[in-house]
């Protein structure tokens, strides 16, 4: 009996959560061909019953529209991913009737999820954007940044269920509009630093009225309207400081009017690597040159523009080796008529957008919340798209762009993407505001799981049903001389006679931070033969005799840890 026939059985989303894992999976019918679907939590079974407040005007300030994101992280350390979701607030444009929080859920292991949010510390209070979660000072515990419109704030697991807010002490209460995080290691040192893109120069007194032509009825204003800013880049110093490597690194040197940002490695020189997407404005590629030095190289590289050379609205981004190369691929999600870019790494610092099947499906929708990950544990990193028009009134403009849009699916097929919208579950034909999207397995079943913030409205909590009908194996890496989330190591198994690998990026999606464990997709095979992990200082790891469907920790340069 399948896992979708039990939740129609039960009608109860607790009971297949109440099973024990390994009742689960005798359940799934490994070998069989996976029909993987996602299933739409509603808040009466996961007790989450928060809800985004977008602080909607009638003057429509842009910091309204472009919503916020949220994290899976384990902030108590029982091997449960927990829920972090972030919040407007008070700014000067908006002083809310009550005091908004951003949300804290701690799994209960059961389905359901508690919220925590005052008793942790962790409510925010600002104008918030995004979180990013990270174990920043490694002392085992994952601490959490949230960016925001106006100061940002660094919260520090304290490891006994509360968080301090050390935003002043480590140097990074700077003002301004922040938007996507990224925790990574760029100078190799084994301490995370921290990458914050900053969208336009923008406050109260900036604003501009945008109206129709009978200037009867107000719009969001298109950011090309508003000058640039750059982003921040901040070196950790090792004593829960950091010092603002901005200027120094080139970082500064690039204005931009970025949302989504991920660091991988695309010329496989050990350096980690920073691709930015830009509204209204060309890409970034920032290129590590070591030395603790950035190059921009969006244009030489063919990333900074769409195919007629015009600038694009970037706003979610991520990275994968889509095609098996060995080489990561890049992705950027844009604005309707716009269309979405698959850029293939052509190996010598260049790109080829070769969107396929991915462009006719988007032409009509805004993409925000992306990420690349393997849904049906095959092996090959599949893709979900999270999309939503940014103006509310574009339904009085056009026929057939819609404000709120539907979620897509994209199943790697070995030579490019398939649409299984239509197969992958009921909500692909529903619609929504959505922006933010995190992806982590809330059940530890071994299917990894989404969640999507939407702009003003609900958060939708999506269960991958299917996806561990193949086998898997789940890796929490534990570093000893590399940066603690082990950002940038390279992964590489074998199973049933196929070698794959993957590298350990950081970041991607939009305004959202994703569950940091890595789950190998081993298909029909009934066992791992053999796990490698070269970690970033560059310890390796030869690991062989593995279980499959469970998740296992391995300690850098020890190996496996019983």
């Amino acid at each position: 009996m399948s896992k979708v026939k039990i939740v129609i059985l039960s009608l109860s989303v607790g009971l297949i959560l109440n099973l024990p894992l390994e009742h689960r999976a005798r359940q799934s019918g490994v070998g069989a061909t996976p029909v993987v679907t996602f299933a739409e939590v509603p808040s009466q079974a996961s007790r989450i019953s928060w809800v985004h407040d977008n602080a909607h005007t009638p003057e429509r300030f842009l910091p309204e529209t472009v919503g916020s994101g949220g994290a899976f992280f384990d902030y108590d350390n029982d091997g449960w991913m927990d829920i972090y979701l972030v919040n407007s607030g008070a700014s000067d444009f908006f002083t809310p009737a009550a005091p908004l929080k951003n949300a804290l859920y701690r799994n209960n292991r059961d389905g359901t999820f508690t919220d925590t949010t005052d008793k942790a510390g962790v409510a925010g209070g600002k104008f918030g954007m995004g979180a990013a979660a990270a174990d920043f000072d490694g002392d085992g515990w994952q601490d959490l940044f949230v960016s925001n419109y106006g100061a940002d704030i660094l919260y520090r697991n304290n490891g006994d269920g509360t968080f301090a807010d050390v935003t002043r002490k480590a140097g990074l209460s700077a003002e301004g509009w922040s938007t996507c995080a990224v925790w990574f290691d760029y100078d190799n040192d084994g301490k995370l630093d921290l990458f914050v893109s900053s969208f336009v120069h923008f406050d109260k007194s900036q604003h501009r009225l945008c109206v129709d032509r009978n200037a009867t009825q107000n719009y969001y204003c298109i950011p090309r309207i508003f000058k640039p800013k750059p982003s921040r880049l901040f070196r950790n110093q090792g004593n829960g400081t950091f010092a603002d490597a901005s200027k120094e690194s080139g970082i500064a040197d690039s204005p931009g009017k970025s949302f989504g940002a991920v660091a991988t490695d695309v010329n496989n020189d050990g350096l980690l690597d920073l691709f930015v997407a830009n509204d209204t404005m060309p890409n970034f590629l920032f290129v590590n040159r070591g030395r603790g030095k950035f190059e921009e190289a969006g244009l030489g590289s063919g990333v900074a523009y769409g195919e007629t050379g015009k600038p694009r609205s970037g706003m979610g981004v991520d990275a994968a080796d889509f095609d098996g190369d060995g080489w990561q691929d890049l992705f950027v999600a844009n604005i309707d008529q716009e269309f979405f870019s698959l850029y293939r790494n052509q190996k010598e610092l260049t790109f080829n957008d070769e969107p396929g099947e991915i462009a006719p499906s988007t032409q009509l929708l805004s993409g925000w919340g992306l990420k690349f990950f393997d849904y049906d544990n095959d092996g090959d990193p599949d893709l979900f798209l999270a999309n939503g028009h940014p103006d509310d009134m574009v339904e009085t403009k056009s026929a057939r762009v819609k404000y709120k849009e539907p979620l897509l699916m994209f199943e790697n097929t070995g030579r490019g993407y398939r649409n299984v919208s239509a197969r992958s579950g009921a909500v692909f034909a529903k619609s929504f505001p959505a922006r933010g999207a995190a992806v982590g397995d809330i059940d530890n079943d071994g299917d990894l799981d989404v969640l999507v913030s939407n702009n003003g409205d609900a958060p939708l909590l999506l269960r991958n049903e299917g996806g561990n009908n193949n086998n898997w194996l789940g890796l929490q890496l534990v570093s000893t001389k590399s940066n603690p989330a082990a950002v940038g190591a390279v992964i590489s198994w074998q199973a049933g006679g196929v070698k794959r690998s993957r590298l350990k990026t950081a970041g991607g999606s939009y305004l959202s931070s994703h569950d940091p464990r890595e789950v190998l997709g081993l298909g029909a095979a009934a066992k791992v033969e053999s796990v490698e992990i070269r970690w970033p200082s560059g310890v390796v790891d030869k690991l062989s005799n593995l279980p499959t469907r469970t998740y296992i920790k391995v300690v850098e340069g020890q190996g496996v840890k019983k």
